[in-house]
């Protein structure tokens, strides 16, 4: 991936996306795609900006940058220019009709009803660029009651299975930690986003598009969705000493670590699992030679497993199991992934050179082009910090005009 680079030319390059969104799920489409080359245009408000800007600790631990930067507002907003402007005003919704007019794509994130109530919904912004790519994106869709219902992180957690699906039988409900939902959706409506700008690229037509959470985040559950349109029942939790599959599982090793194993053609590992585990005797038993009988017995054979394993440390099974053709993999804490060569070596955590804090680590992008490499060229914006060169070098204001807009308060 390029880095501190501006001469670079990503595959986006020449493409204008107005960025009205918030916290994550959006940012994190338009992070993607100004990684690519794309000139992202974040709209801010000027009291305060994105909410991500003030959000200062993550549990204890402080995402505050030397000099009052955000860690994570750093990372989704690199490669953005910040205009913050009141758009509760005539003027200010002046100002994006113009930007408009001379973008490719708009998106925003807010709740069901804020962009019509603003004049900012697709209706309002066709008219001054018919061939707009236009993304909604929201929590729950745009139908059904709760279509108006703000939506965060957890509740589309709750809401999509999830929370039931993780864990063992008889555990309460668990949140996975991190923003997966958020960060899920963004995928989606980059994706999206590129659909549409695809597509007009063919017909000249531009569109509005809609993506949801809830509705990305059952399609990444499909297995389970499908599962419980079938069985007509929930998916079940499993327990771990008792599998349908020992094979996929996972197991204590004598020093504390885990490891997982993932075999979802059991019967054509398992001598191969055996001969590992130094329990070649097992590899014809009677109890275990298939995957039906070690269903049968599973609880018996996890106890032997668990046995084997926790007679060696972990990176004596890693030592061993690197011999064999088998799915397997330590299971890490994120300390460890952090410090992971292979995620080192690959640039998926990456060093960067930022003007103001010199060398940090920021996420890479985990999409290679031989020809248009993604890279970061600028850090994230302050607030209101490229409102000159928006209003005055894109959409011609004269001098005058924008320091009359800022003596108003509509543009900082």
């Amino acid at each position: 991936m390029g880095v501190n680079n501006d001469e670079i030319k990503g595959a986006l390059s020449g493409v204008r996306i107005v960025d009205w969104t918030i916290r994550a799920a959006g940012p994190c489409a338009t992070w993607i795609l100004g990684d690519m080359g794309a000139e992202i245009i974040k709209v801010e408000n000027p009291q305060g900006g994105d909410p991500q800007r003030g959000t200062k600790k993550d549990r204890d631990q402080t995402l505050m940058l030397p000099h009052g930067f955000q860690y994570t507002f750093e990372n989704q907003n690199r490669n953005k220019k910040s205009l913050a402007v009141d758009l509760t005003t005539q003027e200010g919704k002046e100002i994006i009709y113009a930007l408009v007019a001379k973008s490719d794509a708009f998106v925003q994130n807010f709740r069901f009803g804020v962009t019509k109530k603003l004049n900012l919904d697709y209706e309002t912004l066709k008219k001054h660029n018919p061939s707009l790519v236009y993304a909604n994106c929201n929590g729950y869709g745009r139908k059904g009651k709760q279509a108006s219902q703000p939506a965060l992180d957890p509740a589309i957690h709750a809401a999509s299975g999830m929370m039931m699906a993780i864990g063992e039988e008889n555990m309460p409900p668990i949140h996975l930690p991190g923003a997966i939902a958020d960060a899920t959706t963004s995928i989606m409506l980059a994706c999206s986003l590129m659909i549409g700008l695809f597509s007009r690229e063919r017909t000249g037509i531009g569109q509005e598009i809609n993506v949801s959470m809830l509705g990305t985040m059952l399609w990444v559950q499909t297995n389970n969705i499908l599962y419980s349109i079938l069985a007509k029942k929930s998916r079940e939790r499993q327990l771990r000493t008792k599998p349908s599959n020992a094979l996929v599982n996972h197991y204590c090793c004598k020093d504390g670590g885990w490891m997982l194993l993932g075999h979802f053609q059991p019967d054509k590992y398992w001598p191969a699992l055996c001969r590992a585990l130094g329990l070649d005797a097992l590899t014809d038993d009677p109890q275990y030679r298939n995957l039906q009988l070690r269903k049968e017995n599973s609880a018996k054979l996890v106890s032997i497993l668990d046995k084997t394993f926790a007679t060696k440390n972990r990176d004596e099974w890693l030592a061993i199991f690197s011999k064999e053709d088998l799915i397997y993999s330590p299971i890490k804490d994120y300390n460890e992934v952090v410090h992971d060569p292979q995620v080192l070596e690959n640039n998926f955590i990456m060093d960067y050179f930022h003007p103001v804090l010199g060398k940090i680590q920021e996420m890479g992008t985990p999409m290679e082009f031989s020809e248009t490499p993604a890279s970061i060229r600028s850090p994230a914006p302050l607030l209101g910090q490229h409102n000159e060169e928006v209003l005055v070098n894109i959409l011609g204001y004269s001098q005058d005009k924008f320091k009359a807009l800022q003596g108003k308060g509509i543009v900082l």
